[in-house]
């Protein structure tokens, strides 16, 4: 359906606000930026930006419902005769290839990660979300292999998923914050994702296979 005049506004606005604290962030630090200033910048009132974002943090990880469904998304769009950890290594593999900022790999990385480890609360985010994407990916795997509740495997696979995610995510950061060139780190790692691929087991990589009919 096409996005009507409303919504269009709501989402034109809610981006708006986050544009001007992701600035202010960048610019003083995350604890020295107020939600009023963060209104004041917008020009909007402080409910208004509550009303988007009911929390600070909020504010900073604005997308990070995308990353929580990023390793569900990689498993449900899975090819017929694609196993779960099949897709989601394809899948890191093309985004890491392409250069992609979805990954960390653009310029101002630095930046953005100084914000983070500059601010207890954004660090518990942080690890939060990664929490809840391990949780996402848990429960899609339970519902695509058809496990019962009791069934351990979903999660001690979605776990080795997500520890390939995360060991990723934060090599490229590290790399990144040393001022390496994005393409050259994205480069290398590429083959710390093979790296990574030959430490999983069968199980791992031949979980949940999508049928062929």
């Amino acid at each position: 359906m096409a996005e009507g005049l409303r919504e269009r506004k709501k989402r034109q606005t809610r981006q708006h606000i986050s544009d001007m604290a992701t600035g202010l962030f960048l610019e003083r630090g995350f604890d020295a930026v107020t939600i009023a200033e963060i209104a004041e910048a917008a020009d909007v009132s402080v409910n208004t930006v509550y009303n988007y974002f009911p929390a600070k943090e909020d504010l900073f990880f604005d997308r990070s419902a995308g990353v929580v469904d990023r390793l569900s998304r990689y498993v449900r769009g899975r090819h017929k005769g694609e196993s779960a950890g099949a897709a989601v290594l394809r899948e890191l593999r093309e985004v890491v290839e392409a250069v992609s900022p979805t990954v960390g790999l653009f310029e101002g990385y630095t930046a953005f990660m100084r914000v983070i480890n500059n601010a207890p609360a954004l660090r518990s985010r942080l690890w939060r979300i990664q929490q809840e994407e391990l949780e996402k990916l848990t429960e899609t795997l339970r519902e695509d292999a058809g496990a019962t509740s009791g069934d351990q495997l979903p999660g001690l696979v979605a776990g080795q998923l997500a520890w390939i995610h995360s060991t990723l995510m934060g090599w490229i950061g590290r790399e990144m914050c040393a001022g390496r060139d994005a393409v050259t780190v994205s480069r290398e790692a590429l083959g710390l994702l093979d790296d990574m691929e030959e430490l999983l087991g069968r199980k791992v990589l031949e979980y949940a296979v999508r049928p062929l009919e």
